[in-house]
C-alpha cells in the first residue's frame, strides 16, 4: 500500500522558514516526480513546485520562487519543501503527491499526480 506521509509544517512569523518533508512508503520514490501542493481556505488547491524523478528540473510557481526551495534524498525516500521568507498569503494545508510517469519536465498538473498525502498545515502570522 502506497504511503505519501508530509511533515514539518507549523505556526511561524513572517519571515521565518520551515521545512516540509514528504515520505514515501510502499513505492521507490526515485521512480516518481513529486510535487508540493496547498490549498488555502476557500481557495482551489494549487501548484507550488516539482521535481522530476531524475532532479533534472524543477519547478516553481511564480509566487515563491526566490523563496522556496525543492529538492530530494532518495536514500531517504523523502522529498524535501525548504521555504522561506515565509508570507501570511503562504498559509495553506500543504500536499505532496507522487506522479509515476518518467517525465523530462515536470509540471503541477493535479491529474497527472496518483499518490496524495494527508497534508500539514502551515500558518504563517503576521
Amino acid at each position: 500500500q502506497v504511503q505519501m506521509v508530509e511533515s514539518g509544517g507549523g505556526l511561524v512569523q513572517a519571515g521565518g522558514s520551515l521545512r516540509l518533508s514528504c515520505t514515501a512508503s510502499g513505492l521507490t520514490i526515485d521512480d516518481y516526480t513529486v510535487g508540493w501542493f496547498r490549498q488555502a481556505p476557500g481557495k482551489e488547491r494549487e501548484g507550488v513546485s516539482c521535481i522530476t524523478w531524475s532532479s533534472s528540473s524543477r519547478y516553481y510557481t511564480d509566487s515563491v520562487k526566490g523563496r522556496f526551495t525543492i529538492s530530494r534524498d532518495n536514500a531517504k525516500n523523502t522529498v524535501y519543501l525548504q521555504m522561506n521568507s515565509l508570507k501570511p498569503e503562504d498559509t495553506a494545508m500543504y500536499y505532496c503527491a507522487a506522479d509515476s510517469a518518467r517525465r523530462v519536465v515536470c509540471e503541477t498538473v493535479q491529474a497527472e499526480y496518483s499518490y496524495w498525502g494527508q497534508g500539514t498545515q502551515v500558518t504563517v502570522s503576521s
